[in-house]
This record gives C-alpha cells, sequence and structure tokens, in this order.
C-alpha cells in the first residue's frame, strides 16, 4: 500500500531502467517510501495522468498491480468497460455465485463496479476473431462501446494480445464519471511493460475522447455506484477518506 512517494533508495526493487524510461518522456517518476512500488506523472496532449504500481486494490489481482488514470470529462453517461476474457468469466461467475446464495435480486455496494457493470450493462459486440477470444466488454450506451473499441483500440487490444497481456493476466479498462482507467496484474515492472500499458491507455484515451465528443444523443440515467474504481492518493501518498 502506497505511503509516501518520497524515495527511499536503500530498500525495495531495483527501478532506475522505469526511472531512466520515464525521465527521457519528460514524465515525473516517484518511488513509494519502503521502496515496494513507484508513482509516474505525466500528460497526453496537455491532460494529466497518473501511472502506479504497487499493491493491488483489488481482490481479483493477486500481488502487484500496475494502474493509470486520467480525467477526460466524458460524459458522465459513459460508462464503457473491457476486461479479460478469462477475468470476465471469473467476475460473471462470482456474480452469480452472490445472487443464488444471498437470494439478492442486485448486488451489493461492496461489489466493484467491474463486476456490476458485468451484470447490469448489455455486451460490447467485438469486431475481430481475437478481440472476441481475448477480451470482453460491456456499455452503458449501446452505439458508444462499438464505436470505442473499432479502429484504434482494437488494433491496440489486439497486439497487446499477443504481448503484453499475452499470458491473460487480469485486465480492466474503464471510463467511470468522466475519467479512464487501466488495471491489470502485473508481478514485476519493467520499462517494457509500463511503455507498453501507457500506450494502450493513451489510444483508450484519444478513442474515448472521440466518442465522448461525438455523443449527441439524450444522457440515459443509470443506478449510481457507490464503490470507486480508484483509491485517491493525497498529496504526501496517503489514501484519501
Amino acid at each position: 500500500m502506497f505511503k509516501s512517494f518520497f524515495a527511499n533508495q536503500g530498500l525495495g526493487p531495483d527501478f532506475n531502467e522505469v526511472s531512466a524510461w520515464a525521465k527521457r518522456r519528460g514524465h515525473v517518476f516517484k518511488r513509494e517510501r519502503d521502496g515496494a512500488g513507484f508513482v509516474i506523472d505525466g500528460q497526453l496532449e496537455g491532460v494529466p495522468w497518473r501511472l502506479e504500481w504497487g499493491p493491488s486494490q483489488r481482490p481479483y489481482i493477486a500481488g502487484k498491480e500496475l494502474r493509470v488514470r486520467m480525467e477526460l470529462g466524458l460524459p458522465p453517461d459513459l460508462q464503457l468497460l473491457i476486461v479479460s476474457r478469462t477475468l470476465m468469466e471469473v467476475l460473471e461467475k462470482q456474480a452469480f455465485e452472490q445472487f443464488t446464495e444471498s437470494n439478492q435480486t442486485q448486488l451489493g455496494d461492496t461489489a466493484p463496479e467491474e463486476t456490476r457493470w458485468l451484470v447490469m450493462f448489455p455486451k460490447i459486440a467485438m469486431p475481430s476473431k481475437p478481440l472476441r477470444s481475448t477480451f470482453g466488454g460491456v456499455s452503458s450506451l449501446p452505439t458508444e462501446g462499438p464505436a470505442w473499441i473499432e479502429g484504434p483500440l482494437g488494433h491496440a487490444l489486439e497486439r497487446a494480445g499477443n504481448t503484453l497481456l499475452r499470458l491473460s493476466p487480469p485486465f480492466v479498462l474503464m471510463t467511470l464519471r468522466g475519467k479512464l482507467y487501466l488495471r491489470m496484474e502485473l508481478a514485476s515492472a519493467d520499462e517494457t511493460d509500463v511503455a507498453a500499458a501507457l500506450a494502450l491507455f493513451e489510444t483508450a484515451g484519444t478513442e474515448a475522447q472521440r466518442v465522448g465528443n461525438a455523443r449527441t444523443a439524450d444522457p440515459v440515467t443509470w443506478a449510481q455506484t457507490t464503490s470507486t474504481a480508484w483509491q485517491p492518493l493525497g498529496p504526501n501518498g496517503q489514501k484519501r477518506s
């Protein structure tokens, strides 16, 4: 768990490769105090993003995860989700078991958005066989989901399925409350994986912005979720309440 972004170079793994890569790209690299993780801050066309690698914030990710977020100012009802196929099957199974074991008619507030949305929203038809075999997705709006994944993002996901995500780790790409999030299981972080994840995230951000800007339909009202896709960090690295 992140405690501080002030470096303690005597502890933890060596992140010199990732730090050097970040500096070459003009990003700001910070280590966690106990050396177990790091944070990178950067911008995409003037819009700030934050990348973190450290202990998982989701029960379906074991050990360490890489996560990236960016505020895009998307329409609040534009809720898009793409997950790895294996993770989708796990989350859907868990949701079904929760329904049947407790006789509930809806998931509890403790369930993450990823699980809720897989139950609530229509599935996105993946435009190619490689995407269908590797990913699944849902969208709160009928046309925006397919529009997001067609073209550059779909191609980027296909490439990632053969490289960054070739071992089918738990993977989530989603828009929520105007922001874009990427989350994936990553036991160790090196320059290649961090750069590949960020490139995929930037493509997803560009395409989400395109879809958001093109929206002309009236907003659709959906039930609000109370859990958060990200546990925010304060200036000193502590999670905000």
